[in-house]
């Protein structure tokens, strides 16, 4: 139950993850009269905002708990949808409102805030408290149960800016989100507060259910020994080379699901053909979460590190010869590769490597870095198309961070350890 409920959470997440908006990239410079450097600033600016404020958030997690916490941001998302659908309207308004304001600055504020709000509710908590939840109720299964949610969400992920755009057809842009929003609202939440409990004690019950955390079967990297507060956490070589790690693979998926259409453009690939190569990639995806999650209860996170580094690598590299064979094999590997780990590593690592007592304030600190990197991804990219008329300037200054991180993965071990 609380698998299906937190994967649930993460799927309706995707109104504030880039490919939810990246269908609606273009129609908003249309309705609100800006330029991709514009609204990739103002995506930027919103983005770091949420980030800054999801360290508060994760200490508000380890306070109230999951439940209350799944509750509040879906009804966040769902009103902050309803603020976005009509932002055209508002920009109209207040334009004449204001008459002294030029309205591509009015035009500004208004996505900026609604960037930052949705960001925040839904890509932040919404996902950091879905995770988490599955953190606190699994051990020994932690890697397993987060694979299966994975394989959901991947999938989920990977069609949904088709099934945005067959909504748009339908509802129009604004209207899918208004249509989102009662979805959140009345759907989610209620679902989050009936079905889901913040951990296994309060109801009676112990992590992985009667025999199913068995110690003897257990790697020893897989032991939480104590807990660490997050002052201590933050003093450890492992959490920064993560941490890192996961906002590296946030910035440059982010930056390059934002600027797919004009990425193909660049490099010879037609519009369909581009966005049909998140599907190989997303099978590519599960398959490594699957592998991911079974193997982690059986070897050191560090190994699966170096994976996730060395495939986000190859995605680089593949990106910026996309318009090669061995570029686009490489692009879709590694990239697939790369998210599979990702999707495994970032849920299991936190909880494993410093226990659970304050999950939330240390998955908040890992969650405002992916969360700012994520919205930086976007803008530096489109200064480097504004700048220098390619993605290549920006795609070499990309490899250098997963290449550093591959080399500092190998001392990545776990905290626990030194407590055997």
């Amino acid at each position: 139950m609380v698998v299906a409920v937190a994967t649930l959470g993460i799927v309706f997440s995707i109104p504030g993850q880039t490919m939810g908006f990246s269908v609606f990239t273009d129609i908003l410079i249309e309705q609100l009269g800006l330029s991709r450097v514009q609204l990739s600033t103002a995506y930027c600016v919103g983005t770091v905002m949420s980030g800054l404020t999801l360290p508060y958030l994760g200490r508000v997690f380890d306070r109230f708990g999951a439940r209350k916490l799944i509750v509040g941001s879906a009804i966040a998302t769902g009103l902050v949808l309803f603020y976005l659908s009509v932002t055209h309207r508002l920009l109209d308004f207040l334009d004449q409102a204001l008459g002294f304001a030029p309205r591509i600055v009015i035009a500004f504020v208004l996505i900026t805030v609604g960037f930052y709000l949705i960001r925040a509710s839904a890509q932040g908590v919404l996902t950091m408290t879905s995770r988490n939840a599955i953190g606190k109720w699994f051990d020994y299964h932690r890697g397993t149960a987060l694979a299966i949610s994975g394989t959901v969400t991947a999938f989920t992920f990977s069609i949904a800016p088709k099934g945005l755009f067959v909504l748009i057809e339908r509802f129009e842009w604004w209207g899918t989100w208004r249509f989102l929003g009662v979805a959140s609202i009345g759907f989610m939440a209620v679902i989050g507060w009936l079905f889901l409990r913040d951990n296994p004690e309060e109801c009676g019950l112990v992590m992985d259910g009667e025999g199913g955390g068995a110690r003897r079967e257990a790697h020893a990297d897989s032991i939480a020994h104590r807990d660490y507060e997050r002052h201590e956490a933050l003093r450890t070589w492992a959490f920064w080379v993560f941490n890192l790690s996961f906002a590296f693979f946030a910035m440059f998926s982010t930056a390059f699901t934002f600027h797919i259409l004009s990425l193909g453009e660049e490099f010879g690939r037609p519009r369909e053909e581009i966005v049909n190569y998140f599907v190989p990639m997303a099978v590519l995806s599960v398959i490594t979460n699957l592998f991911c999650g079974w193997i982690s209860s059986r070897t050191r996170l560090k190994y699966l590190l170096l994976l996730m580094n060395f495939a986000a690598l190859a995605g680089v590299i593949g990106t910026m010869t996309l318009d090669t064979g061995p570029g686009l094999f490489a692009y879709i590997v590694g990239n697939g590769i790369c998210g599979g780990c990702f999707s495994a590593l970032s849920g299991i690592v936190w909880p494993r490597f410093f226990g659970r007592r304050w999950l939330g304030a240390i998955a908040g600190i890992g969650m405002s870095s992916m969360v700012i990197a994520s919205g930086i991804g976007p803008l530096i990219f489109s200064l480097s198309l504004s700048l220098a008329g390619s993605y290549v300037p920006i795609l070499w200054a990309c490899a250098v961070l997963p290449a550093a991180l591959l080399v500092g993965a190998g001392w990545a071990d776990n905290p626990q350890r030194r407590f055997e």
